[in-house]
């Protein structure tokens, strides 16, 4: 097989399972009040098909990502897709809402292990300079298959029932499993003066998992329980093992995270970027459509007309951030996208029960120009500036920061507008997640100034 025929192999399965997962995450959306209808289930047990999964997927990705390193991501992209299609079926088949929270933190699982490799794999097919453009096409798949999702599961409810939404990605994963069991990308040689992995850190995997899973589950609660005692004491628990982590990543022999990756003002800072962008941009969303709902009176459907603006252009702006970055390179590029989440907010703080389709639809565009471009050109940073060896690591982190500042933002968008009726409180609690978004412009002064020189790199051959 030739290089550059396995190059658009392993483009389509990384867009193929990166697809899955953001259609998964959205389509479920609409199926869970019939789910919850036809088995009879309980509005917080329905509410854990969706907890339980960010939670397995969560806490999992940096390890699932070092698996990648360790035994190659083609590998491990297989087996974590195919596993999410078992466990789709196996969703579509469940007699109760029980089992099926147990097979959605099973797939949990298998979305983790195929997550980082859909970023590990283009690390390892691609020279480091041509990754700007993959990642790109990867992110345009990822909007385009979240914004289809509610109308997609939507559709499949209405005319077959909740379980058709399950079974809708099983036939793509599949085929981009067996497509990446076919596919040889000739592994790097073993770099041991770096300090590739030799075994596994088992002991900071259970330590950052444990941490993740007190962090993610405080989060999701908030919305719900606001700020309790409860929710104080998981952030404390969070944090004390996050400190347990950090600690025993000192001592390890071979770390988790190795200090290469983790000590890279570059690596730190683009992951800075990503988590205060998504962040803003979801709290953002979460408060804007709940105003669009119970302020301006629209349905559902009236509010997704709305928001089209930001699907559309986060589609269209990905592939444009990968040129804009070439040219100019990655801090003026990414600054800018900054620059416009945060100008998207703000417009949205002045939304008031006069703002018409052109005013929210400026917001949106705003938003979604600026997210699009920000997460192309963060991403391609992060990846890029690690070693072909710590791919999966990287691709762990960013897909770890991808599933906690949604998650975040919501939360803070959650306790910021508490308490107070939403016209009046949304304003300033979108005010704050501005400043959020000009935190992560100030962040990306520290990522490359100028486009980066192709670079060469050794491979095996193959």
């Amino acid at each position: 097989m030739t290089t550059s025929a396995r190059q658009r192999l392993t483009l389509a399965g990384s867009i193929t399972g990166a697809s899955i997962v953001a259609l998964d995450g959205t389509v479920l959306t609409v199926a869970r009040p019939t789910m919850q209808h036809d088995l009879n289930a309980s509005f917080t047990a329905v509410q854990w098909t969706s907890t339980a999964y960010l939670i397995a997927v969560a806490s999992l990705l940096v390890f699932a990502g070092r698996l990648g390193d360790r035994y190659g991501h083609q590998r491990v992209f297989a087996i974590g897709v195919l596993g999410f299609a078992a466990t789709s079926a196996a969703i579509g088949l469940a007699p109760g809402v029980g089992w099926v929270i147990g097979l959605r933190v099973a797939q949990g699982v298998a979305g983790a292990l195929l997550q980082p490799a859909t970023l590990g794999m283009l690390r390892a097919a691609y020279p480091a300079d041509r990754l700007a453009m993959p990642i790109a096409l990867r992110t345009s798949a990822i909007g385009l298959a979240a914004a289809a999702g509610p109308v997609v599961g939507g559709a499949l409810t209405a005319q077959l029932g909740w379980r058709a939404v399950f079974f809708l990605t099983v036939a793509p994963a599949v085929a981009a499993g067996l497509a990446a069991l076919a596919v040889r990308i000739p592994q790097p040689p073993t770099d041991r003066a770096a300090g590739s992995p030799r075994s596994l850190d088992l002991a900071g995997a259970g330590l950052l998992a444990a941490a993740l899973v007190c962090l993610v589950h405080t989060l999701v609660g908030v919305p719900e329980h606001g700020w309790t005692a409860t929710t104080r004491l998981g952030l404390v628990a969070a944090a004390l093992l996050g400190f347990a982590f950090l600690h025993q990543q000192r001592r390890a022999a071979h770390p988790l995270l190795p200090p290469r990756v983790i000590a890279s003002p570059t690596v730190v800072s683009a992951l800075g970027v990503l988590l205060t962008a998504s962040a803003a941009l979801f709290g953002t969303l979460f408060l804007a459509t709940y105003f669009l709902q119970d302020v301006l009176g629209l349905d559902p459907f009236q509010c997704g007309l709305r928001a089209l603006p930001l699907a559309v252009t986060m589609v269209a702006a990905a592939p444009a951030s990968a040129v804009l970055m070439r040219r100019h390179g990655a801090r003026a590029t990414a600054g800018a996208g900054m620059l416009l989440v945060t100008l998207g907010a703000v417009l949205a703080a002045r939304f008031d029960g006069s703002s018409g389709a052109v005013a929210i639809g400026s917001s949106f565009l705003l938003l979604g120009t600026g997210f699009g471009t920000v997460m192309v050109t963060a991403t391609a940073v992060l990846v890029r500036d690690a070693a072909v060896a710590d791919a999966g690591v990287a691709g762990g982190l960013q897909q770890t920061v991808m599933n906690i500042g949604p998650t975040l933002g919501t939360a803070a968008a959650t306790l910021l507008s508490a308490g107070r009726p939403l016209v009046t409180a949304m304003g300033p609690a979108l005010l704050a997640l501005a400043a959020t978004a000009a935190v992560g412009a100030l962040l990306t002064t520290r990522l490359p100034a100028r486009p980066r020189a192709a670079v060469t790199e050794v491979r095996q051959p193959g």
